[in-house]
């Protein structure tokens, strides 16, 4: 029997195949061939390209499940992870999204594919939502990840020493655990939109290489914090203004809440968001851009002798701007880095500027830019050789100021409420201004407007359930989100009780929002409040005494699981409540502080302790 390809199911190449195996089968083997060749043939008519004959057994293709962790304090990293989760699913890959608190460890060993997005906390330390990972990984306990293929992107603040650090450490970690990296690490500034895209795009290149396709192919990544649509016609729940394109808010109302002869200047300021389209819950932050003083400025031009109106090229899109304008509006000229201080090293004439940057002198440079800004500088080692081009290229854009909004959008539907201390201080013989705060404090008048968008942070939020008990610290400023907390309660009619406490210098002057907290409490929206004024008694009393004072009722509104809400000053503050915290659950509880550890520890990871730290 001779097969031929035409008039038949089989291809050429099919039928010869056929022909020369029939004479040494079997009539049941030949059945069986002849059964498959025709199922083959019709299964290529149908679908040719699913069944095309190869050269050779080609490699599988990796895994299109890409894990995405993110550590995220102020919000940043996650909302980078989430636009990057979005670009991965366009491109047909499974992504799962976590927070590193939320992650189960014991998945790790599963990931093939993992991307971590994390920022730097203070001078080196993990967001909280990081901190039982970094543990974990760092621990004994963390696998061998032969398996996984890895990047980091780590977002940190080149004004601080331990730059980036959270994210170096995650990155060396995961190649000491044996992971190969799939992209290098990409430490971001402040401004991160840039090298945060060109991570994105090079992570999707070798994700996209590694399923066998170009990626040289691969469309542009837009950048990650566009998270509004372009468009004017969006729908109204999506705002057009971002983090990249700020709302122009107008100033409808700027108090001084501090009485007469107080040592502080705290601002209550009113923004309109009308016609914004901006939403925010209660929890989130503001970002302001804020302006350099002017008079700092002009100090700065007076001392370089530069032209104020010689134009100079500012931001990586090539803008031309009058000098004094961009050192006003765009250029950080208040903090000065061991980074900046190397790079304007050659425009320096003073012979003095080697010897402090000489190696091994990383000491003392470190302590001469603490607390000092570019005009100390120019003072110090100027006159600066060469153009105002050559200096100001080296300038970092003004860092965006993240302040807690103060206030609930269901009370009030077209504005945003802040709470901002005025900071000033004498120091190096001169006097010294915090940029935005005194922006606020001295320039900013009823009617004037100041860009503005919405910083999401989903890791400081009312409970879910209304009948959930809540504990709020927050002494100063650390006071703003607890009231757009009370403000929200109030106007849906949460059940749960609720304890504030809050700390300043003297009753009479510096009780915030006093008259607010006492209706709160006379109509019941407020259960209990707790006050510390450290200067009104001969030792100072500050929040954790008041805690420490009532240790038995809170350790029992925790045991009834209440969350635990700490807003506030990072360095001390906050410490000193974590550790009292910590000693009154050991005493209270019975357990040993390794183990009133292991319970904050737990709270945290059920969301039940929520720190807004600065």
């Amino acid at each position: 029997m001779q097969l031929q390809a035409t008039n038949s199911p089989f291809s050429q190449e099919q039928a010869d195949l056929l022909n020369k195996l029939l004479p040494g089968l079997t009539d049941a083997q030949k059945n069986w061939l002849s059964g498959y060749l025709i199922a083959s043939a019709s299964a290529q008519a149908i679908a040719p390209a699913a069944v095309a004959p190869q050269a050779s057994p080609a490699a599988a293709p990796a895994s299109k499940e890409v894990t995405i962790l993110y550590g995220s304090q102020s919000g940043n990293g996650h909302g980078i992870s989430k636009k990057a989760a979005k670009m991965l699913e366009e491109k047909g890959f499974q992504v799962t999204l976590s927070s590193m608190s939320d992650f189960k460890t014991n998945q790790l060993k599963k990931v093939e594919q993992l991307l971590v997005v994390v920022s730097t906390h203070g001078e080196g330390e993990p967001p909280d939502n990081a901190i039982s990972f970094h543990e974990f990984l760092h621990s004994k306990r963390a696998p061998r990840l032969e398996g996984v293929k890895f990047s980091v992107l780590s977002l940190g603040d080149s004004s601080y020493e331990q730059y980036c650090q959270t994210g170096k450490e995650f990155d060396a970690r995961l190649e000491a655990l044996g992971a190969t990296r799939l992209h290098d690490r990409v430490d971001c500034d402040v401004d991160f939109e840039e090298p945060t895209k060109a991570w994105l795009e090079g992570v999707l290149t070798r994700l996209t290489e590694a399923q066998g396709g170009g990626g040289a192919a691969t469309a542009p990544v837009a950048a990650p914090t566009a998270e509004a649509p372009s468009a004017p016609s969006a729908p109204a729940a999506e705002s057009v203004y971002s983090r990249t394109n700020p709302f122009e808010a107008e100033v409808l109302a700027n108090i001084n809440l501090n009485g007469r002869g107080s040592n502080k200047e705290t601002r209550h300021l009113e923004l309109s968001l009308e016609g914004s389209g901006l939403v925010y819950k209660a929890g989130d932050a503001l970002g302001i851009y804020p302006h350099n003083d002017p008079e700092l400025v002009d100090l700065l031009l007076a001392e370089t002798k530069w032209d104020p109106q010689t134009e100079v090229v500012v931001g990586k899109q090539g803008d031309k701007r009058p000098l004094r304008d961009a050192l006003i509006e765009n250029l950080e000229i208040t903090v000065l880095t061991k980074a900046l201080v190397e790079k304007l090293a050659p425009l320096a004439t003073n012979p003095d500027l080697a010897q402090l940057t000489a190696a091994g002198n990383e000491a003392a440079v470190k302590a001469y830019v603490k607390g000092r800004d570019l005009l100390d500088f120019v003072r110090d080692y100027g006159p600066l050789q060469g153009s105002a081009q050559d200096a100001v290229s080296h300038l970092r854009k003004i860092p965006v100021r993240l302040y807690s909004i103060a206030s609930s959008q269901t009370a009030n539907p077209d504005e945003v409420h802040l709470t901002i201390g005025a900071v000033r201080y004498d120091a190096f013989g001169r006097a010294r201004k915090g940029v935005c705060s005194t922006q606020t404090a001295e320039r900013l008048e009823v009617g004037d407007k100041i860009s503005v968008y919405v910083q999401p942070n989903n890791h400081f939020k009312l409970p879910e359930d209304p009948g959930t008990p809540i504990i709020m610290v927050g002494p100063g400023t650390g006071i703003a989100p607890f009231r757009s907390f009370m403000q929200e309660r109030e106007e849906t009619g949460a059940t749960g009780p609720s304890w504030l406490f809050f700390g300043d210098q003297h009753f009479t002057t510096d009780f915030l929002y006093q008259t607010e907290w006492q209706r709160w409490i006379k109509d019941g929206v407020l259960t209990r409040m707790d006050v510390a004024f450290s200067r009104d008694t001969d030792e100072k009393v500050y929040v954790q005494h008041r805690m420490r004072q009532h240790a038995k009722e809170l350790y029992e509104w925790l045991d009834k699981g209440a969350v635990f809400y700490v807003c506030g000053d990072m360095k001390n503050m906050a410490k000193d409540v974590h550790q009292t915290l910590a000693e009154i659950i050991s005493a209270e509880g019975g357990k040993s502080l390794e183990e009133a550890e292991a319970y904050l520890a737990e709270m945290k990871k059920s969301h039940r302790y929520q720190r807004d730290v600065y």
